[in-house]
């Protein structure tokens, strides 16, 4: 739910800033079928105003199909040294974000780590610690 954050960071951020402003932009934030999604509903609704988007963004993606798919996804992406640790980590990171944006940080690197085979652990728990 990273577009909701980031565009409630703006209405913070900017308080004058114009509801269409954001909405004639939501496009942009869009990626893969999430953008194809905002087209459809664009064409079928036309123009409306952020906190109907945000509701519409939170039904579609906020769901028990779309979290279990993240979840898997999470589960089935473990570690490897092919592949680039900071990619990585912030890929997963944002998976977890989106299963449960409550979750602490403590927590979010606790499943990560369960994601790195055992002696990359194992090595990285030595340098970083707990």
């Amino acid at each position: 739910m990273e577009v909701i954050d980031y565009i409630n960071g703006l209405f913070i951020d900017v308080p004058s800033i114009p509801d269409y402003w954001i909405t004639s932009r939501l496009n942009t934030e869009f990626k893969g079928h999430a953008s194809i999604w905002y087209t459809e509903m664009k064409e079928i609704h036309g123009r409306r105003k952020w906190p109907w988007w945000k509701s519409h963004i939170i039904q579609k993606y906020s769901n028990g199909t779309w979290i279990w798919q993240k979840t898997v996804s999470f589960e089935n992406d473990k570690y490897s040294v092919d592949k680039d640790p900071y990619e990585w980590c912030l890929g997963q990171s944002k998976r977890l974000k989106a299963i449960d944006p409550q979750m602490n940080i403590q927590m979010r690197n606790h499943k990560l780590l369960t994601q790195i085979p055992g002696d990359t652990r194992a090595n990285l728990v030595s340098i970083v610690g707990d």
